[in-house]
């Protein structure tokens, strides 16, 4: 869906609203968008928050959507594969190049989860696409730990200005 007007509200109660319960019908949602690029040995991984960030908003909406999606496909889920070991800033309000720098070096496989993703397709989950820089340090890691191929979901993309 659109990042705006309900779509928007939607992920931001999932998000920041302690909305937990969003993340069911999302998954059904999600597992339609990604119906064609899963196969049986793909690896569902959500998008890490940074352990700081994780204590406060008490948990992670994409691994929440990645665990109803992981359980809507029946395709394993690994909720810990990605690590953000940088604490990064907010990138609400940062243009697509800016971002792009915040993210750099942030993500990383988690180490005793690199068996896991050898050779291995991988499934991303992130609640809202903006510039795509996020999911590209994701992307990136993963093949640089030697995975599969890497595609990804998200429950909102921010349109583009015409």
């Amino acid at each position: 869906m659109l990042y705006r007007d309900t779509g928007r509200k939607l992920v931001l109660a999932l998000k920041h609203g302690d909305r937990q319960e969003i993340a069911h019908p999302a998954g059904l949602w999600l597992l339609a968008a990604a119906k064609g690029i899963m196969t049986q040995n793909t690896l569902i991984a959500p998008v890490p928050l940074h352990w700081q960030r994780m204590i406060k908003r008490r948990y992670n909406q994409s691994a929440l959507l990645a665990k109803s999606l992981s359980a809507q496909a029946d395709r394993p889920m690994c909720p810990d594969l990605l690590q953000r070991f940088r604490r990064t800033r907010s990138l609400d309000g940062l243009g697509r190049e800016e971002r792009k720098s915040v993210m750099e070096n942030a993500i990383r496989v988690h180490p005793r989860r690199r068996h896991r993703l050898i050779g291995r397709p991988i499934l991303l989950v992130d609640d809202v696409m903006t510039s795509g820089a996020t999911l590209a340090a994701c992307t990136r890691a993963c093949l640089e730990a030697g995975s599969g191929p890497v595609c990804v979901v998200t429950l909102a993309r921010v349109g583009k200005d015409a």
